[in-house]
């Protein structure tokens, strides 16, 4: 199969060398002129054709092209479009600084060009938003989160109320791929999920893809969301901060030297556990109780010559919750946390050639710990991964790019380690250990515009996943007794997955307005989140594939039309898919946590999800905004479960609606609105309650019959920008907003309370409704300089 990859490679890349014979190449990197960091998606354009080429991730550029003089323009949504004439006789490297709009939310989507890339691309569900953008809405708490900004796009469902989780097109919250500077994050909540990890100060933009999943992503069924973090201030030293009603942050970057290297360090903490501890007494039972959460980003960037640049960038978070009860001699404490590290060698092979090499490495820890008097208990679980990749970008001609490479992770996976201690006696139960596993991929894609009216995206990924030892395989009877034992040493194959990924999309332009595209893709996911409840918790476990565990497997297809509006004012699209899902996995009826491997908990079936999605987004003007809409039904059907009957999955919304506005009502001020509504959530409720031998019993439906109350929530903000004084250099930003403003008491979780009693013969059982969040006013004080 590597033999057939290599090969398929090579004759593409001979065949476009042939045609590209007598030309000549122009390349180089697309920057922001004020902060020097690079611009990725800038659209390169020739003569004012519709073909032309995007800069890549990284800024670079590259353009083959016969001798002759050009026009090239180059613009993006954030940027002013520049345009410049050149002569091509040789190859040459030219590199473009590009002038930014006001960081004003209307100024970032207000622009003088058309607009047409919804129209032109071939990728379906692919979207793009910068920080700016999501700054302007109004926040839960007054912070900002890019995690329950996509929450707002069509084909996007949160987990909950406030909860930053997220379902894509029916899938579940471990088939999102989310990357940080290329590095995996497995865990993206702080305060059990309420809050997501990614400080808006220290990230420079984001890609969401929920539908056709190019070949250099892969490994899992559902989307993927790419977080790049800012490069550094390149030219002049910057320092950022804000202070809100539960947290602060600050930010600092610069120059280390100037045109070659730079740095930025961000920091965000939560302090309501200091302000809380000064008025607790130290004779309070609760003293010493507490939550806090922190993060901690940090880049280095330099430029080594025009054909090396050298990245080093990392992330540290922790979530601790500590409870002391010293009436009772009660004490616990759950830290929780991700930390991730990534070196990236930026390298241009030649004017056609880039490539980046990345080495990777994440660590996610959850433990908990309790003690009372003599007595005390552990539990720890987590991931860490070891990568390393190399991807490739060759520009044979315009309008034409390939990209491929190839890439390994070594998995340590941590169950449940429970350890103990009563006065001097110690306790380790003999539960399951870590486990081991290799996964490796290769692919090859191929971006190409045939001409002004058609464009194919075409690939294919070969992946492999392997489980390896150390680790020993136990024979057990019926009743999980152990009967024999094979143990396998370290590196040792236990037993080994993999298959191809082909992925196709294409896209045929009506008329200069007017689109229609459609994709096709499969996937295979190699490790599964474990989760007991709807919501990704600190809790919930990763395991890989196994001789017991089989990878999950997915087709995605999909269609769209778009269609733009008042000179490309106004996107419009309606896009309809179909999801096809294999070896999915739940905890069987009746489960029960333990310590020991969840593996002999599971049960295995299928799912499929389909539906449409409609989008109209106002891109242009003092007022702009998207509404959002989805219908789609989300299926699960496994033989254990639900006698055997197709049930509809947690994640199910039958309806989703979300309305997003910006409005410029002077230079000082703006204002935001969010509006949102929603099915309410698949669940199961006892039907009958009865008496046996004087104890209440109950019988519950089927899976997933009943529905919660529709959710439904408005949200306004408002932002006042001082203008500067010319004597004082920091800028300042007042950000007001009210969450929930009608206070609507949405449904968090259902309960049945009791009253009275069985031998009074008065007992009654009722159903109580728990909310969270009623109106919610806060304020958030920016500053910059």
């Amino acid at each position: 199969m590597f033999r057939k990859i290599v090969l398929i490679t090579a004759l593409l890349c001979w065949s476009t060398l042939m045609m590209a014979q007598n030309r000549f190449t122009l390349n180089g990197y697309i920057k922001d002129s004020l902060t020097g960091e690079v611009i990725s998606g800038a659209s390169v354009k020739i003569n004012g054709q519709a073909k032309g080429i995007l800069s890549n991730q990284f800024g670079f550029y590259s353009l083959t092209l016969e001798p002759g003089s050009y026009l090239l323009t180059f613009s993006h949504v954030s940027y002013q479009v520049q345009s410049i004439s050149i002569s091509i006789k040789n190859n040459e490297t030219q590199n473009i600084d590009m002038v930014p709009r006001s960081a004003a939310i209307q100024e970032v989507v207000v622009f003088s060009k058309k607009r047409d890339g919804n129209i032109t691309a071939a990728q379906l569900g692919k979207i793009d938003l910068s920080v700016n953008q999501i700054k302007s809405l109004p926040v839960l708490m007054g912070e900002v989160d890019i995690l329950k900004t996509i929450q707002l796009l069509p084909g996007v469902r949160n987990a909950g109320e406030g909860n930053a989780g997220f379902y894509v097109r029916g899938g579940g919250p471990d088939q999102n791929l989310i990357l940080l500077d290329d590095a995996v994050v497995y865990n993206t909540g702080h305060l059990f999920g309420f809050f997501s990890i990614f400080n808006g100060d220290a990230i420079r933009n984001l890609t969401l893809i929920k539908g056709g999943m190019p070949a250099q992503y892969g490994g899992r069924l559902s989307s993927v969301l790419d977080v790049s973090m800012k490069e550094g201030n390149a030219k002049e030293f910057q320092f950022d901060g804000g202070i809100g009603l539960i947290a602060s942050r600050f930010s600092a970057q610069g120059p280390i030297e100037k045109g070659r290297s730079s740095f930025i360090v961000s920091g965000r903490r939560t302090y309501i556990d200091a302000l809380i501890t000064p008025f607790i007494s130290k004779n309070s039972s609760f003293y010493g109780s507490g939550y806090y959460f922190y993060d901690l980003n940090a880049k280095f960037n330099h430029r080594f010559s025009k054909k090396d640049r050298l990245f080093i960038s990392g992330y540290f978070g922790r979530d601790v919750f500590d409870f002391n009860n010293n009436r009772r001699s009660f004490s616990t404490s759950i830290p929780w946390g991700n930390a991730t590290a990534t070196v990236r060698w930026n390298h241009v092979f030649g004017p056609r050639l880039f490539a980046n090499t990345t080495a990777v490495f994440n660590n996610y820890k959850f433990q908990f710990s309790a003690r009372q008097d003599n007595f005390s208990v552990g539990l720890n679980s987590g991931i860490r991964d070891w990568s390393l990749k190399s991807d490739f970008d060759y520009y044979p001609l315009p309008g034409h790019k390939l990209k491929f490479g190839v890439m390994t992770t070594q998995h340590r996976f941590l169950p449940n380690v429970a350890s103990g201690r009563q006065d001097s006696v110690v306790f380790a139960p003999n539960n399951e250990v870590a486990k081991y596993a290799l996964e490796s991929a290769l692919y090859i894609q191929d971006d190409w515009e045939l001409d002004s009216r058609w464009q194919f995206n075409y690939g294919v990924r070969y992946s492999r996943f392997t489980q390896t030892g150390p680790f020993t395989r136990y024979q057990r009877d019926v009743f999980g007794n152990k009967l024999d034992s094979m143990v396998y040493t370290a590196l040792q194959p236990v037993v080994s997955y993999g298959g191809l990924e082909p992925r196709a999309s294409f896209r045929y332009t009506i008329q200069p307005d007017l689109s229609i595209k459609a994709s096709v893709s499969r996937n295979i996911q190699y490790i599964h989140l474990v989760s007991n409840a709807g919501t990704t918790l600190p809790t919930d476990l990763w395991v890989p594939s196994t001789y017991r565990v089989k990878p999950q497997l997915s087709w995605l297809y999909a269609a769209g039309v778009f269609k733009n509006f008042a000179d490309n004012a106004i996107e419009s699209s309606v896009e309809i898919y179909f999801k096809d899902m294999q070896n999915q996995i739940e905890y069987r009826e009746g489960y029960t946590p333990s310590i020991s491997d969840p593996e002999t908990e599971f049960v295995f079936g299928k799912g499929w999800s389909y539906g449409a999605e409609w989008f109209i987004n106002k891109v242009r003007g003092s007022f702009t905004g998207w509404v959002g809409y989805t219908l789609s039904w989300t299926w699960r059907k496994f033989p254990d479960l639900n006698e055997g009957q197709r049930y509809p999955a947690r994640f199910d919304r039958r309806h989703d609606l979300s309305v997003v506005g910006n409005y410029a009502l002077t230079k000082k001020w703006k204002m935001g609105a969010v509006f949102v509504y929603g099915t309410g959530n698949a669940i199961s409720l006892p039907e009958r309650f009865y008496v046996m031998n004087g104890v209440l019993n109950q019988e519950y439906s089927r899976i997933n019959q009943y529905r919660m109350r529709s959710y439904h929530r408005l949200d306004l903000s408002m932002t006042y920008t001082p203008v500067p004084s010319t004597s004082r250099k920091v800028k300042s930003q007042w950000v007001f907003s009210i969450y929930n403003l009608y206070s609507r008491f949405n449904p968090y979780f259902i309960y049945f309370d009791q009253e009275g009693s069985i031998t009074g013969g008065d007992l009654k059982v009722s159903t109580k409704q728990v909310s969270l969040f009623p109106i919610l006013p806060s304020v958030t004080w920016n500053f910059s300089f």
